[in-house]
């Protein structure tokens, strides 16, 4: 029955088709995010980004059968939770840039967001195997991970371009300093990861007074 048909037998038929194509969509949604946080839950006790997916459906709960309603393959599943995690870290710091009133408050803001990846035990366990992978994740899916990076460097960019329009800030070339910015803490972040350390107050202080002093107008 095509959606014409479906239209002209009535809003009964319409009704029931959409209750069960929405129980459908539930049902899915369901499977995807089980399979999702599953897959985090293995990668983050195993410390690797490229999981079985065995070890995944038994950690869901869940049969092959549904895995390949969903997912391709492995990889499909890894491009999921490179978005989600993108789209999570993106949120937050959104989140904590929304609550500063001023440019350089909100750029200090962004900076203590991604450190805290490090600070917060869940989320270091969660994105210490993703940098681990790192090289093999960049290789594999080019354009998803710049997609990614320029979500995140696009805030920062963004915060850069109101302190210069308020003139506490000077940029020519806001998405480019945002870039020298994220890679600056990106390197902090990592190194804490990989020695399982937390950043110190005053570590964050000189990162953002760095900044700062390097947009000074």
């Amino acid at each position: 029955m095509s959606a014409a048909d479906v239209s002209s037998s009535g809003p009964a038929v319409a009704r029931a088709v959409a209750r069960s194509l929405s129980g459908r969509v539930a049902a899915a949604t369901q499977e995807v995010e089980q399979l999702v946080e599953a897959t985090y839950r293995v990668v983050s006790r195993d410390g690797s980004v490229d999981p079985r997916v065995r070890d995944i459906l038994l950690e869901a709960g869940l049969s092959t059968q549904v895995f390949y309603r969903h997912f391709r393959s492995k990889d499909d599943l890894l491009l999921v939770l490179l978005d989600d995690g993108r789209r999570r870290l993106a949120d937050y710091l959104t989140h904590r840039i929304s609550k500063a009133r001023t440019p350089a408050a909100r750029l200090r803001a962004w900076i203590e967001g991604m450190l805290a990846q490090a600070a917060d035990p869940l989320a270091a366990a969660r994105t210490r195997p993703f940098l681990t992978g790192l090289p093999r994740l960049r290789e594999a899916f080019p354009r998803e991970h710049a997609e990614s990076e320029a979500v995140l460097v696009g805030l920062l960019a963004a915060v850069i371009e109101d302190g210069a329009a308020v003139g506490t800030m000077a940029s020519p070339e806001p998405m480019r300093d945002a870039q020298a910015i994220y890679t600056m803490t990106l390197g902090a972040m990592e190194a804490h990861l990989f020695a399982r350390t937390a950043p110190t107050r005053s570590e964050t202080a000189h990162l953002v007074a760095f900044a700062l002093r390097a947009l000074r107008p």
